[in-house]
Parts: C-alpha cells; sequence; structure tokens
C-alpha cells in the first residue's frame, strides 16, 4: 500500500500517461513556472509581515493606542 491506497505501480503508471500526454518539456515549463509562483508568494507574504511589524513598530514609539489599550508612562513609573 502506497499513499491512501494507491500502491507504486498505480503511481507509476499515471505518471508516465502524464509524461506521454504532455512530454518532459512541458512539464519542466510548467514545474519552473510552479516554481516561481511558490517564490513569488513566499517573498509577498514575508514582505507584508516585515511592513505589518514596521507599522507597529512605528505605532509603538508615538504611543498610539492599539486595540483599545491606553497606558501611560506615568502609571508605570508610580507602580
Amino acid at each position: 500500500m502506497g499513499l491512501g491506497g494507491i500502491s507504486i505501480w498505480q503511481l507509476l503508471i499515471v505518471l508516465v500517461i502524464v509524461l506521454l500526454l504532455f512530454g518532459t518539456k512541458r512539464l519542466r515549463n510548467m514545474g519552473s513556472d510552479l516554481g516561481a509562483a511558490f517564490k513569488g508568494f513566499k517573498k509577498a507574504v514575508s514582505d507584508g509581515e516585515s511592513e505589518q511589524e514596521k507599522k507597529l513598530a512605528d505605532a509603538s514609539k508615538e504611543e498610539t493606542v492599539i486595540e483599545g489599550e491606553a497606558t501611560r508612562e506615568k502609571d508605570k513609573t508610580d507602580a
């Protein structure tokens, strides 16, 4: 038994059929396009996270109210 009840022989037969239908060159192009898309997606996610962290850092420097919580520096020093 292989993945989910599919044997290795069934996977090999499907692979041969796909190779015959599309050809190796077209599959290689599709693979490189998929890899480039995945790389672009990861870059966009990391850029978005870094931008969000920068906004949060800027907001904390400006002492703005975030998510309805207000703190005063004077209260922190009195405690």
